[in-house]
Order: C-alpha cells, then structure tokens, then sequence
C-alpha cells in the first residue's frame, strides 16, 4: 500500500525547472552588471559553466548554490525556484524547493552512475573484440585479454542489476559470465575449424620436430585439442581431436596437406579422360609436389602423362619425401582419370615412370604413406627411363 502511493507522490512531485532557474540567473546577473566572465571569476568557475547554467543544459552544483544566490542578491529559495517569493510564500517554496534539490541530486548521481557502467561495458566489448581480431591466434595475450574484456563487461552489467540483494546480484553476474564465456569458447571453436588457426584458449603448447626436420603443434583445449601439422610448411594442416584420444605422439599424421590433398578433397576431379586439360591441372595442383611448381604434357595416343617438375629428387628428398609423393600421386592420377595409362615424373637429373598395370591401386595408400619401408617397395615398380613424348598439348604453370 505505501509503494503504491509513493509511486503516485512521485509521479504528482514537481520537477525542477532547469530552463526557469537558468532565465532567473541570466536576469539577475544583468540586473547585477556582471558579465558571464565576471560572474564566472567571482564564484571560481569558467564562463562557459555560466552559459551553461543559462541556457539550461545544466544546474549549478550544490557547493555553488549559496555563494551564487549571495552574488546575485537572491535568496536560495528564489534561486531553486527560478523567480522571485514573497515572504508569505517562502515556508511552502522552501519544502518544495528541498524536495525538488533532493530529485535533482538523486537523478544526477544515478545519471553518472549509468554513465560510468555504459563506459565499462564498453570498454569490455572493445577489448574482448581487440583479443579477437589484433592479437594473433597463436598469442595467449588472446586469451587473457578476452577474459579481462568479459570481466569488465560483466561488472558494468552488475553495476545496473535493480536487485536490492547482492547475493542475487552475484549469482545473475557469474551465470552472465559463464555463458559468455562459453559463447566464446563455441565462437573459438568455430574459427579453429574454418579458418584453420590455433584455438584462443588453450591449456598448454607442445612442439616437437620429426626426424626430417618438419614441425607438430598440440594445442590442448580444456575440451579438445588441435594438432598443427606439418607447421610452417607448404604442406601445414590443421587435425582437431574432438574426443581427446590422441596425444602428440600418436595423432596420424601425413607428409601432406591433408586438407588440399586427401583422396577425399580429390574427388572433385574425377574424369574419365586425360585430355581435359583444365581437370588435370587442377588435380595436379592439388597434388604435393606442386609447390615446387611444374609443365606437364599430354599424350594424347598414348593416353599418357608427363609432369616436369622445378625441383631435383635427390635434394628435397628428407625422409623419403619425393618417393612418397611420387608413390601417392601416381596412385591419385590412375585412380581418378580412367584412361590414364602410363606417368612420367621429370626432375632435374632424373625421371620416374610407371604404367597403370604396375601402380598398387588396391593398397592403402593414406595409411601407409609414412611407412618408409613400404614406399621404398613401391619405388621399384617404378622405371628410370623416359619413354617418346608425343605431345599434343604443353600446359605452364608457376
């Protein structure tokens, strides 16, 4: 019942008149013969906050309430009033006037109370969105800048939370932060697998080097971990382990990049002939090796394929990895171009060929391609010789 008919008193309660007061202030400082400037001086301010008083954008503060209404010979109750009282109305203005002073007061502490939380939470906002978009994935200055950027926005929040109780206050604040939190750990999620970058949020980072120098990356998630293998190479994919059953010596790992060159992405250009000149391209730049550029001709009688490739296969041969790309090209090529029957590799100094009816299309490949023992096997069904180019097309590419 009180709540009720306080809301009504409230409601009914005069609010002051800042464009009254500020009038009542330009005409008595004029009937004083004081410039802004000298009004100004006189009470320690600038002139600008008296033309701010007078063109009614602000009220004086309440320190300068009682040296303005001495300066300009009015009472304090003419000053909040805006106009000149008689004596017989004083008593009634004065309550009306302390009542007015109190709201003003009250509105004004709760006006920079909001504006202080706005600047908080937007501070949050510009430095989570800084954690995400300045500082580079593989950066932990991410992650804490994240958490402080959340943080912030939080306690802005929890500023303007109208709960009397803190405890409540306390507890909508943590469950905010918590599901913003896992907003952004989806958020992280999600640009790890499209994008292909190291998750923002990460326990620990390992790194080791294989025997042929190449570079693996765990990146433990308090969810999943991301393998960055092959790293910093032409060859660098990225392996999320959703379920957290490998570790960084045994996640499956592949020479290539997976992601360019698995048998899976390389279905897009099965065909069933070898003059579609545009389709071959393609699938050999999808191949590995291709980063070292290459020309490849077509034999158009022969229903062969000769691929002159920028690089010698003694020097960028580490672990094998020449033979193993020749080995998973040539079983790439015969699968998907139906009557491709014979391929020859060229590099500098030397020449692999083989024919369809020697190439191990019923092996394995992916599975076994780190197997040097078994690529060395297949090497030998190859053939050191170059057999008569009869070339109808000659395609360049860098």
């Amino acid at each position: 019942m009180y709540s009720e008919n306080s809301n009504i008193l409230d409601e009914r309660r005069p609010i002051m008149d800042t464009k009254k007061i500020g009038a009542f202030i330009a005409m008595n400082r004029k009937k004083k013969g004081y410039t802004q400037e000298q009004l100004a001086e006189k009470l320690g301010v600038t002139n600008k906050t008296i033309s701010r008083w007078e063109n009614r954008h602000y009220m004086p503060d309440l320190s300068l309430l009682e040296p303005l209404s001495k300066e300009l010979d009015i009472t304090l109750n003419e000053l909040l009033a805006g106009e000149e009282i008689v004596k017989e109305e004083a008593m009634e203005y004065s309550e009306q006037n302390l009542i007015q002073t109190i709201d003003y007061t009250d509105k004004k502490i709760k006006d920079e109370h909001k504006k202080i939380s706005l600047f908080i939470i937007g501070l949050g906002i510009f430095t989570s969105l800084c954690a995400f978009t300045v500082f580079p994935s593989e950066s932990s200055w991410g992650s804490i800048y994240s958490m402080i950027g959340l943080f912030l926005f939080v306690v802005g929040i929890f500023r303007e939370l109208k709960f009397t109780s803190l405890l409540k206050k306390g507890l909508v604040s943590t469950i905010l932060f918590a599901l913003l939190l896992g907003i952004f750990f989806i958020f992280d999620y999600v640009s790890v697998n499209q994008f292909k970058q190291p998750p923002i949020y990460r326990l620990t980072t390992t790194t080791i080097f294989s025997d042929d120098g190449n570079k693996m990356i765990e990146y433990q998630n308090p969810f999943y971990n991301v393998f960055r293998i092959n790293a910093d190479t032409p060859n660098e994919y990225y392996r999320i382990d959703d379920k957290k059953q490998y570790t960084i010596n045994t996640v499956p790992t592949s020479p290539f990049n997976v992601d360019k060159s698995s048998f899976e992405q390389l279905q897009h250009y099965k065909s069933q002939y070898i003059g579609n000149n545009s389709n071959t391209s393609h699938l050999l730049n999808a191949l590995p090796l291709s980063e070292y550029g290459y020309v490849f001709e077509i034999d158009s009688k022969g229903c062969g394929l000769i691929v002159d490739y920028h690089c010698t296969d003694w020097y960028n041969n580490e672990n094998l990895y020449i033979h193993k790309a020749l080995v998973y090209n040539s079983v790439s090529l015969f699968k998907l171009i139906d009557n491709l029957e014979y391929i020859t590799f060229n590099f500098s100094g030397s020449s692999y060929t083989i024919a369809r009816e020697h190439c191990p299309l019923n092996k394995n490949i992916e599975q076994k391609i780190n197997d040097n023992e078994f690529i060395s096997e297949m090497m030998k069904l190859f053939e050191n010789k170059l057999k008569k180019r009869k070339s109808v097309f000659l395609i360049y590419y860098e």
